[in-house]
């Protein structure tokens, strides 16, 4: 089973002490976000998790836990991402200069290799032009370049819940400007040695040298773990998405970042309301089980082919 902590929320930023006492106690329960009263008991034991991807832009908080959750006998890496945005659009994060030290604090614990950079979503207005983001794309290019192997970028997608949240922030991006910005992108990236992927784009960039992208990547997981993974495609992410079958463990309108374009944050209030009710100690990430809901062990297992070597 590939463990996805999580698209739904930042776990490293907000969540590290109660993840860890979740790998401690062996397992999570996980509510539908379609119909909340049903949950799911995951277990998360050493010999289920084949590999585990965080998703983050704030790490900070889990760094001096990496150590104790690989002696535990788990797998990982990160997808981190890192956009060159201020407050109007990130709200609440640290500022930039905290956020970089970070990813070098985390790539020269746990290498290149575990660490993906994410530039995501690149979003354009008057000011974020395409020519700010080829300028930002290639300073943050030489400042941690030397610190992953892969950039994975998107442009903006629009979701019904940020309309209100980006009105006058975020304006549509016309083919034309997607390849200006990617051949901009790619030439940066090539001179730092970085590969350049897209997330779920349509849009064929391949004559700049930019493949599509798989974030929860078989590949990269295989040589993580040293043998063959037996996983199929994920159907519930969209048509675009390359990402190998997941479990995810977050929760919606959980992450407190604030950041315009989210998809997985709704209303204010009900961001206040789970941030209170969250128990580092709940096998829930947000609350507790009331007697109407209904828990169900989910299947799991390793998707370990062999544990043959891979060269």
């Amino acid at each position: 089973m590939i463990l996805s902590a999580s698209r739904r929320t930042d776990l490293p930023a907000f969540y590290s002490e109660w993840f860890l006492h979740r790998l401690k106690q062996g397992y999570v329960l996980v509510r539908n976000p379609m119909s909340p009263s049903q949950v799911s008991r995951v277990v998360l034991s050493p010999e289920t998790i084949d590999c585990i991807v965080f998703w983050t832009k704030n790490p900070a908080p889990m760094l001096d836990m990496l150590e104790e959750i690989r002696q535990m006998g788990y797998e990982f890496y990160f997808q981190f991402t890192l956009n060159p945005y201020g407050s109007a659009i990130e709200r609440y994060l640290p500022g930039r200069d905290a956020r970089i030290e970070a990813f070098c604090r985390l790539s020269r614990a746990v290498g290149r290799s575990r660490v993906v950079w994410r530039y995501d979503p690149v979003i354009l207005n008057d000011e974020l032009t395409p020519d700010w983001h080829m300028r930002s794309f290639r300073e943050l290019c030489e400042r941690i370049g030397g610190l992953t192997e892969e950039c994975i970028f998107s442009f903006v997608d629009h979701y019904s819940k940020m309309s209100r949240r980006t009105a006058g922030l975020v304006r549509e991006i016309r083919p034309e400007e997607m390849r200006q910005v990617a051949a901009g992108f790619a030439e940066a990236a090539q001179k730092n040695g970085i590969a350049l992927k897209t997330c779920s784009e349509a849009i064929d960039l391949s004559g700049c040298g930019i493949k599509h992208a798989s974030c929860i990547d078989r590949g990269r997981i295989e040589r993580l773990v040293g043998c063959p993974i037996d996983g199929a495609k994920d159907p519930n992410q969209r048509p675009g998405c390359g990402c190998l079958q997941s479990v995810d463990i977050g929760a919606y309108d959980t992450c407190r970042h604030g950041c315009v374009y989210c998809y997985a944050c709704g209303g204010e209030e009900t961001l206040r309301r789970k941030a209170r009710s969250h128990d580092p100690h709940s096998p829930l990430l947000a609350g507790h089980l009331s007697e109407s809901d209904r828990v169900t062990e989910r299947k799991a297992a390793s998707l370990k082919k062999s544990q043959l070597t891979l060269l």
